[in-house]
């Protein structure tokens, strides 16, 4: 079985207050609990940036045009609470869906509320340091600095035994960690900072462009 995003009926909303309310509710009616506010990080000096919940508008579009089947496995790098893993589910995307998060605190009030679902886990620790082959999709919002993404990459090349999928969103300045790297291709990119309601009117969420970049790396090639 194969699967893909279709995106949902945009609500009737008209700024950014509103956008975040209703992903909240979106976030309530699955977890039972907002996943808006993961707070700070505690590791900034391991490279760590704080985790930031994904608009659920943006991971329609980064999802629509990736494939899921019942193989599929999904790895959601500096999960927070779970946004990422909620989306997954809503969803309804074949395979399964990890998160990992280096914060303790964080990672059990992700925990708590993945534990129903089968498909869907959430691991405390850091990625460097997990085991990368079962993995067919990423995802990574901005979660570290540089040069742990560039230790991240090479570990993905190291391990990678089929061919992954990666979404790098805001990846502002890191887009050429990928480029000229053998095996990655450049699959689409482009920038969020507006989200256009169902009326056709767009308001801004960002203050600036948020780019990203979804990536293929073949270890064959």
């Amino acid at each position: 079985m194969h699967n893909r995003i279709t995106s949902s009926k945009r609500l009737d909303i008209s700024n950014k207050d509103q956008l975040f309310a209703a992903d909240e509710q979106r976030d309530i009616a699955l977890c039972g609990r907002s996943l808006a506010e993961p707070g700070s990080t505690r590791f900034s000096r391991q490279g760590a940036h704080d985790p930031t919940p994904t608009p659920y508008f943006i991971l329609e579009s980064l999802f629509s045009d990736l494939e899921f089947s019942n193989d599929s496995h999904l790895l959601d790098v500096g999960c927070g609470t779970g946004r990422v893993l909620s989306f997954f589910v809503q969803s309804g995307l074949s395979g399964k869906a990890t998160g990992i998060e280096l914060d303790p605190d964080i990672a059990e009030y992700a925990r708590a509320w993945t534990r129903r679902f089968k498909n869907v886990d959430v691991l405390c620790g850091n990625a460097l340091e997990m085991p990368l082959a079962a993995f067919t999709h990423v995802y990574l919002f901005n979660p570290f600095d540089t040069n742990v993404l560039m230790q991240f990459i090479m570990k993905i090349e190291a391990e990678a035994r089929r061919s992954l999928t990666l979404v790098h969103m805001s990846d502002n300045g890191e887009t050429y960690s990928y480029i000229g790297r053998s095996g990655w291709s450049l699959l689409r990119q482009g920038e969020f900072q507006s989200c256009r309601t169902a009326t056709g009117r767009s308001f801004h969420v960002y203050n600036c462009p948020q780019h990203f970049s979804i990536w293929q790396f073949d270890p064959e090639a």
